[in-house]
């Protein structure tokens, strides 16, 4: 039976689609250290890359229908990856402030805890809910943006509202999302045959 789990487990990291988002995965210290040193134009190429292999990976996911639990694990985790990268990264330089950093980290920490609270009932991760994709969405357009007002000096008194409006509304969905992602931790624990255990 272990050897049977072990075996699908090998065949799931050999599908394209995950092996794709391995490489997106691979790519984030790239990013970081381009991003902190001040590379904003090959900071840039990366994360378009990496944003191509979300696209191409999610592709051929659905179109060769190897749609895997590893693949809906590993490419949210890749996108927070990204989300942390980049406030790290625009931070260190000083494009944006410290409190948009500690207003998405607390949002995970909580989550955090959240999926501790899942696993001692026996539950994984549940699924991503629209709402967190769309603050994904919102934010990955975001900081792209402000590192283009970085490069483009010009452009920055149109890239820069774009940005923020993108960023502030990534940030309210995203925390939108995550009271959402409570709530159904909550309803999943209430519902658990584990519950009256404690």
């Amino acid at each position: 039976m272990t050897e049977q789990k072990t075996l699908n487990l090998r065949e799931q990291f050999l599908t394209l689609p995950n092996l794709l988002s391995l490489l997106r995965l691979a790519l984030v210290p790239v990013f970081l250290l381009l991003l902190i040193n001040e590379k904003f134009a090959l900071a840039i190429g990366a994360l378009a890359l990496a944003s191509l292999t979300d696209f191409l990976d999610g592709y051929f996911a659905r179109k060769w229908n190897q749609i895997t639990r590893l693949g809906q694990l590993l490419d949210p985790a890749a996108d927070r990856l990204y989300i942390f990268s980049t406030l790290v990264g625009l931070a260190y330089v000083g494009q944006i402030p410290a409190w948009i950093v500690v207003v998405i980290f607390a949002r995970d920490a909580m989550l955090a805890v959240a999926y501790v609270v899942l696993a001692n009932f026996g539950y994984g991760p549940l699924p991503v809910h629209y709402l967190g994709k769309t603050a994904t969405f919102a934010l990955l357009y975001a900081f792209p943006l402000l590192l283009m007002a970085k490069i483009w000096t010009g452009a920055e008194f149109v890239l820069l509202p774009v940005a923020w409006a993108f960023a502030l509304w990534g940030v309210g969905l995203y925390w939108w999302a995550g009271f959402v992602y409570l709530r159904q931790v909550r309803e999943v624990v209430k519902n658990s045959p584990r519950d009256s255990l404690g």
